[in-house]
């Protein structure tokens, strides 16, 4: 009995270490999950602001304008899913720069090599993920999309585990928020002159499964009036630098060769993708 009893205090010296252990991780990140916390609740408090502050028309008088608030609005949603790779070797590094002020970045989820998944930012709130970029008519990809972090250097294959997982988020945002296929891409797509992410990236196989586009099997050659310009143009790229559109298509699409000239098979694969945008 006496065996037994001082077994049973044993066992309970031994957990109690693994129970601070298992707290300190859950704690670790208290202090910038309230700051999170305050900084949504101010949010909340600028929309329910009647009427709302500093929304007044500067250019006429007081006396010709007035807030009535109607009942038929809603929240904004993203309409864009935008990938990229952390250029970390772990989720822990690049989770803890998204807790620092000073880096000034986040992005809405991070996807570890281990297939586990951390969300960020709430959906309907603007990350800072995308910076200076253009995809279409869009400027301003921050206030209309989410931004996926996977965890990885840019440099190395991206894990069955990962890539099952990404296959699941996808697949719950682009159900929730009705995001055309077509509007699932990378982040060098949409800043083609400065970023390269995600770096070798299977896009086939995520367009397999209904996220982004890729082009056919069989593939024809393109008329001779045919524009790559205006055919970059039309799928979203800024070709205000041409070189570095041809690059960023050919990242995304082409893969084996990323000079920022056009094969015929580029042009090919080109113009096969034109006609679906």
């Amino acid at each position: 009995m006496m065996r037994q009893t001082a077994r049973s205090k044993n066992t309970i010296l031994l957990s109690i270490p693994l129970f601070f252990l298992a707290a300190c991780s859950a704690n670790k990140y208290a202090a910038t999950n309230k700051i999170y916390k305050n900084q949504a609740k101010e949010f909340g408090k600028t929309l329910t602001e009647m009427p709302p502050l500093n929304q007044n028309i500067e250019t006429l008088p007081p006396d010709q304008q007035s807030f009535i608030g109607s009942v038929n609005f809603g929240i904004r949603k993203p309409n864009f899913i935008i990938l990229h790779h952390t250029a970390q070797t772990s989720t822990e590094l690049t989770v803890k720069a998204f807790t620092l002020k000073k880096t000034q970045t986040s992005a809405h989820y991070v996807v570890g090599r281990d297939g586990k998944v951390v969300q960020m930012v709430n959906d309907y709130l603007r990350a800072n993920h995308a910076g200076v970029a253009k995809w279409g008519n869009e400027y301003d990809l921050n206030s209309c999309s989410l931004g996926i972090e996977l965890d990885n250097n840019g440099d190395e294959p991206y894990s069955d585990a990962q890539i099952n997982s990404l296959l699941a988020l996808l697949t719950t945002l682009k159900k929730k928020y009705n995001i055309p296929a077509s509007n699932i891409i990378g982040h060098s797509d949409i800043a083609p002159k400065r970023k390269i992410d995600p770096n070798k990236f299977p896009w086939k196989q995520l367009a397999d499964k209904g996220f982004g586009l890729w082009y056919d099997d069989v593939l024809q050659i393109p008329p001779v009036e045919f524009d790559p310009a205006i055919a970059l143009r039309i799928i979203g790229y800024d070709v205000s630098n041409l070189p570095a559109a041809i690059i960023a298509f050919k990242r995304h699409f082409v893969q084996t060769d990323i000079s920022p000239v056009l094969s015929l098979q580029d042009k090919m694969i080109l113009f096969n993708l034109y006609k679906k945008y």
